[in-house]
């Protein structure tokens, strides 16, 4: 055994800083905390926002007990209101109007407010539970859209005595929803019967509220410049999904949207690979694409950021995913992206066996240290290698709460984000800073960071509703019909 101690000592960290996130242009209008920053600044296109959508109008689709809840619900959102949870990070709710600069309403015609029977039974065309669940749910869809200019948003209540009907082999009711709105260009919003009896009303308005103003073509925050990082970058998500019979399964790679530096999104592609899958039980632990696949995924999102900047290419490409490249997809990668000066492939997983804990200077004397009462700060990375490094997204993040610290959720000791770098050169450190940056963009709640970056996060559930959806066409579409 060594008795050399310096052997084995870990390599110094660094500490990034929280990013930032502005609420305008110009990118004067910063702050780390995104509801703060919205009451502070508003929204990052409130000015423009009220030219299209003077008024953000709410069509409804459920059971006609529901109606009341639903009424209540947005007249919630129209309100004020003080927090009574989270008090170090959520500030009072000002009502969404005042918020976002337009009033919530109901659409003003009756055909935009369907009601279904209370009863399951009575539901659909009959069936299997979930078969009258779906056939509601296209019919509602299609009806909703013979009116499609008079609403922005669907809220879509499913009581909790349907639930027997939400889930069966091959099908997910919310996934389902969500591939029908794809297909009608429909946002939709999903409410439970919890929702209705929440008690804390500000964290409820506060995530209902920025959910609702995304779908409807709203942009709350974006990021604003980070240090380092080139104009020109895009990011790539990937995630993948088997789908059909597994004796003839294919790979269904969803690619996220391209997101530019500031975290704003594109469209997303969905591409059903041409290979077919030679080991299901192998592409389930670690599922890859071939070279012709990888290139043609990657060659097709590329297309979609040249349609979205006048035919440019980005300077400094960066694809996440959360397994390993193999050889041949780091070949189809660079086939693909061979006329994008940097590129950069990205592996962004779980680190179950790693722990921090962040050490304080001892206030006992002869005593050198001791833990801290708040885990190690959010932005802390450890290098492994020079390809390799960890990176704690969830951690202490004093800059981002109104009081003093602030640990997100509160519970037990936070892991690390694994980044192994499989293509690219350049500081670790700055491809953890994005990868940082990049949690802080989920648009689908209220929370200061999500566990991992929005080009895994979003990937992973349109992968999930591609999977549970086979007869979706392999389009391009944008995110928010998915949210």
């Amino acid at each position: 055994m060594s008795t050399d101690y310096n052997a084995s000592k870990l390599p110094p960290f660094s500490l990034l800083e929280e990013p930032q996130l502005t609420f305008s242009s110009d990118d004067k209008s910063l702050d780390a905390n995104p509801l703060r920053g919205l009451v502070r600044f508003g929204a990052y296109n409130s000015a423009s926002f009220p030219l299209y959508t003077p008024q953000l109008r709410v069509a409804t689709l459920g059971p006609a007990a529901g109606r009341k809840g639903v009424a209540g619900l947005v007249e919630t959102l129209r309100s004020s209101h003080a927090p009574r949870d989270r008090l170090d990070y959520v500030p009072e709710f000002p009502s969404f109007e005042r918020l976002f600069g337009v009033p919530l309403v109901a659409s003003p015609i009756s055909a935009a407010h369907i009601k279904w029977p209370d009863d399951l039974a009575s539901l659909g065309q009959g069936g299997a539970p979930h078969l009258r669940v779906l056939s509601a749910l296209r019919d509602g869809m299609d009806r909703l859209s013979l009116v499609r200019d008079q609403f922005d948003v669907v809220l879509v209540h499913l009581p909790d005595a349907w639930e027997v009907g939400f889930r069966a082999p091959g099908f997910d009711a919310h996934d389902s929803l969500k591939a029908l709105g794809a297909t009608y260009g429909i946002p939709t919003q999903v409410v439970n019967d919890r929702a209705f009896t929440f008690g804390f009303k500000a964290s409820l308005a506060w995530r209902l509220s920025i959910a609702l103003y995304v779908k409807a073509g709203g942009v709350p925050w974006k990021l604003a410049p980070l240090p380092g990082v080139p104009d020109g970058t895009a990011y790539i998500g990937l995630a993948y999904a088997l789908r059909g019979d597994p004796k003839d399964a294919h790979y269904v790679t969803c690619c996220s949207q391209v997101f530019d530096a500031d975290g704003g999104g594109m469209q997303f592609v969905a591409f059903e690979a041409r290979d077919p899958v030679k080991d299901v039980d192998e592409a389930r632990r670690n599922p890859f694409l071939t070279r012709t696949d990888m290139r043609a995924v990657l060659a097709r999102s590329l297309s979609l950021y040249q349609s979205r900047n006048g035919g440019l290419l980005p300077r400094r490409l960066v694809v996440h995913k959360t397994t390993s490249f193999k050889p041949e997809e780091l070949e189809g990668a660079l086939d693909a992206l061979s006329s994008v000066p940097e590129v950069e492939c990205v592996e962004i997983g779980g680190s179950q066996s790693w722990r921090g804990v962040w050490l304080k200077e001892s206030r006992v004397a002869g005593k050198k240290s001791e833990p801290d009462g708040y885990p190690v700060p959010r932005g802390t990375v450890l290098l492994r290698s020079g390809t390799s490094a960890l990176l704690w997204a969830a951690g202490n993040a004093p800059k981002a709460s109104l009081k003093a610290d602030y640990y997100q959720g509160k519970k037990s000791i936070p892991r690390p984000i694994n980044i192994v770098r499989h293509a690219g050169v350049g500081p670790l450190e700055l491809t953890a800073l994005e990868a940082l940056a990049l949690t802080k963009m989920d648009w689908n709640n209220d929370a200061l960071y999500d566990p991992v970056p929005v080009t895994i996060r979003y990937s992973q559930r349109l992968a999930r509703t591609i999977a549970n959806v086979p007869d979706l066409p392999g389009n391009a579409y944008a995110y928010r019909l998915f949210m």
